[in-house]
């Protein structure tokens, strides 16, 4: 017997059409959860850059690694957000209704500043995928002194879903 093929979603429509191809959703790294519904809002843990091949976007913002090095780690962390969003709505990212809120972390020097700039590339990403009215979101984009596993960029997220 044949498996009848499903349509795919609008959200990957787009995300086809970006040339992004959105991994499997990896376990988490400690003693968490990757993501806790409460009614319809989702709490995304905090995602690294890891790409598909396991390797890390790993780097010092304002030493060892530039803001478009910064931004492209940002973006994977949006990829790898994409990817639990997918896993808290079964698999249908249309029913993403709402990306509420971005929080950011970005593995920097004591006088880097362009934190906003890196983390527009998490945010951007959002936006393309699901489209203005959804993807628009608040957040936060802040400086620390390091990350696990020495990344350059961690981010979390919280969204509305539908039923």
């Amino acid at each position: 017997s044949t498996t009848p093929a499903i349509a795919a979603t609008e959200v990957e429509k787009r995300i086809a059409s970006l040339g992004i191809v959105i991994p499997r959703s990896p376990a988490p790294a400690a003693n968490y959860v990757p993501w806790k519904r409460c009614g319809n809002t989702v709490f995304i843990s905090g995602q690294i850059p890891k790409a598909e091949d396991n390797s890390l976007a790993k780097g010092k913002l304002g030493s060892n690694y530039s803001l478009d090095e910064g931004k492209a780690a940002a973006r994977l962390c949006a990829i790898n957000l994409i990817s639990q969003m997918r896993e808290a709505c079964s698999g249908d990212l249309d029913k993403v209704k709402q990306v509420l809120k971005v929080e950011a972390f970005v593995n920097a020097t004591d006088d880097f500043v362009d934190h906003p700039q890196v983390v527009n590339g998490c945010s951007d990403l959002l936006v393309e995928v699901f489209g203005a009215e959804v993807g628009a979101h608040s957040r936060f984009a802040v400086g620390c002194s390091s990350l696990p596993f020495g990344v350059a960029v961690e981010t979390g997220a919280v969204i509305e879903i539908s039923e």
